[in-house]
């Protein structure tokens, strides 16, 4: 039974590097029958795409969002730094799906601006080839933690993550953050929004953002890396929804729903993007 949800937010998935979790994005994606389907950039990793590298799963996921535009979903693809080929169709519709830098949406009365976030990174920038030195460097970083908590697993203990060891740990890296969600909400504030969704920072969150000009909410939906998590709203009320903590309530449900279109076809448009 899928549950119905108004509005999911994804982002930061990066299809087509080894650090992706393709299949269990694509459990949680045939649990849920949203509304709207946002993906807040990052989706496929343009930067660190290879024509050798892009499993059957990483397919899947993309004619599981096509199934969702072709039917009763509205789906917005934002696009974000390691996408960032595809800001060339920015304003592009095909049926229910809408390509665009942002959007503003009115949920419940209450003014939503939808972003990726990388316009705050000086880095992405100013400095690209530094920022995709670095995202190479965290994909191997990813690929090695894999290993060890495979290892981990097999003995019966705790899977650890070296990111966020990393992020927690180093004072720059909890600034960037820190900085990152200040920015995002005081501007959210000075344009009179009630909620600001990004992504890009991996770091899921929901919080008040208070200032002397007023208050908004800030949310972050994370990553399909590490925390493996999602934004729902239903009910008038924002989760947070961690993969981890109903992996065993989802079901291994893979069923093409789009049969016109196989997986070489679909490897063949991606291609063409990077």
């Amino acid at each position: 039974m899928k549950r119905n949800v108004e509005l999911v937010v994804i982002s930061d998935v990066h299809l087509g590097t080894y650090g992706c979790k393709a299949k269990e994005l694509l459990r949680y994606l045939n649990s849920i029958q949203p509304k709207t389907l946002v993906l807040n950039g990052d989706i496929i990793d343009i930067w660190q795409f290879k024509k050798s590298y892009f499993p059957k799963p990483h397919l899947k996921v993309i004619k599981k969002i096509l199934s969702f535009a072709t039917k009763n979903t509205q789906v917005y693809y934002i696009t974000g730094n390691h996408d960032e080929m595809f800001r060339k169709f920015t304003d592009f519709e095909l049926g229910k799906l809408k390509v665009c830098n942002k959007i503003c949406l009115d949920i419940d009365e209450k003014k939503t601006w939808i972003f990726h976030g990388d316009v705050f990174d000086a880095s992405v920038q100013h400095s690209k080839w530094i920022a995709k030195l670095g995202g190479k460097g965290y994909d191997l970083l990813i690929v090695i933690n894999n290993v060890v908590n495979w290892f981990l697993e097999k003995m019966g203990r705790e899977k650890y993550s070296f990111s966020k060891k990393i992020k927690s740990n180093v004072k720059k890296a909890v600034k960037y953050i820190g900085d990152f969600e200040l920015t995002a909400s005081e501007l959210a504030i000075d344009n009179h929004y009630d909620y600001v969704i990004c992504g890009h920072i991996h770091q899921p969150q929901i919080r008040e953002v208070i200032n002397k000009k007023g208050s908004c909410t800030y949310l972050n939906s994370g990553d399909w890396i590490e925390n493996l998590s999602a934004l729902e709203y239903q009910d008038k009320e924002w989760k947070i929804f961690y993969y981890d903590d109903h992996k065993d309530s989802l079901k291994d449900d893979e069923v093409d729903e789009i049969q016109d279109m196989d997986n070489s076809e679909l490897l063949k448009i991606v291609t063409n993007f990077s």
